[in-house]
């Protein structure tokens, strides 16, 4: 089973070179039972991160490098997910803020449990969380708006952890608009409601004090989409999806 592993990146020269061998080495003792590919998305990085993917690459013969000469965490999601041909395909944050233990659960309920979508919780039982308390009071409003607009049952939709099969690579990601942060919340959201089990595994998370995440204006990004969301189910755009 070809299991892919995205990592996507804007400006990164300095995080890559430290998490790349720690991921390869955990995937190489944990993950035996799949082909497991590591892929750096670039999404048009002005630094040296080029440079350095291009050596990780030549390094360690399981890592891949990919260009796009756009920004957008979710643009480069599509593309890695969509042109991978992988069963199973993943991402996770350049930085690992979430503990690597969580994910062999995760891939496994994927490939051998029945679920479509696995995701990464901070908020339910289980999980362990390091953040700023005003990062986690809009986390925690913004599940709530989530959950009163859509009544969905996942707990957590914008952790940097998630993993589709692909059933859900063909279907769903296509009709996904976002290209940036709301990308995940869509994703969730299209899926549940189009009748695709999430698996939610809860994790360790630690915030990145680097982070590029712009809240305020994410936040904004976020709110637009969700209206955007349920105008489309309102509308009946996403009938086609159920499963």
């Amino acid at each position: 089973m070809k299991l892919l592993v995205t990592i996507p990146v804007y400006n990164e020269e300095k995080a890559l070179p430290v998490s790349i061998p720690v991921l390869h080495q955990f995937l190489s003792e944990h993950m035996g039972d799949y082909d497991w590919t590591i892929e750096i998305a670039d999404n048009a990085s002005i630094d040296n991160t080029p440079e350095v993917s291009k050596q990780l690459s030549d390094e360690y013969e399981r890592v891949r490098y990919l260009r796009l000469e756009q920004k957008g965490r979710g643009r480069a999601l599509k593309k890695s997910w969509m042109e991978s041909g992988a069963d199973i395909a993943s991402y996770m944050d350049v930085d690992l803020s979430t503990n690597l233990e969580s994910f062999p659960p995760m891939i496994n309920a994927l490939a051998h449990e029945g679920y479509d979508i696995g995701t990464g919780s901070r908020l339910m039982k289980g999980a362990n969380t390091e953040r700023s308390v005003k990062r986690e009071f809009i986390s925690r409003t913004y599940n709530l708006m989530v959950k009163s607009m859509f009544f969905t049952r996942f707990s957590d939709a914008q952790c940097g952890f998630k993993a589709v099969t692909r059933e859900v690579i063909e279907k769903l990601i296509p009709v996904i608009e976002d290209n940036v942060w709301f990308f995940d919340s869509e994703l969730l959201i299209i899926g549940e409601k189009s009748g695709y089990r999430i698996f939610d595994v809860p994790v360790k998370w630690i915030e990145d004090l680097d982070t590029r995440v712009k809240i305020v204006s994410t936040a904004i990004d976020d709110i637009k989409g969700l209206l955007r969301v349920r105008k489309k189910f309102w509308a009946g755009e996403y009938r086609a999806l159920k499963k």
